[in-house]
């Protein structure tokens, strides 16, 4: 399974922290993907023991490349081919704002009336 030369980003790709390979590659062209504090390209060859920090959208990864993957495998294998060596203070800092969101169901009274709200405002008015 190990190749000679492996993009970065489709190793963020295939070990899923990434839901598209050009996510991926978007990722590493804006700089949000470092290798010892120094921005990555996209095609840069991944190596084994290198430590990346990756920002995606849901929270500041570290990760240590223990194995070389080069398609996408399901999340139970692809957790095998690195090490998450997220600081601590990171982890806990996503669990407090997991516990300050909402559950993503919709607040009762909020948004649109429903059909019986616009039938009780019809009869509160006097409408027909």
């Amino acid at each position: 399974m190990e190749k000679e030369k492996l993009r970065l980003d489709k190793y963020l790709w295939a070990i899923r922290l990434f839901k598209t390979r050009s996510q991926a590659g978007d990722a590493c062209d804006k700089g949000k993907v470092k290798l010892n504090g120094d921005n990555c390209k996209a095609a840069r060859a991944v190596n084994i023991n290198d430590e990346y920090e990756v920002k995606t959208e849901a929270k500041r990864w570290v990760i240590k490349v223990t194995n070389l993957l080069d398609h996408r495998v399901q999340y139970s294998e692809a957790i095998k081919f690195y090490m998450d060596i997220t600081p601590a203070e990171e982890l806990d800092r996503i669990k407090f704002q997991a516990a300050v969101f909402n559950t993503g169901k919709r607040m009762s009274k909020q948004g649109r009336p429903t059909k019986k709200d616009k039938r009780d405002l019809d009869d509160f008015t006097g409408e027909i």
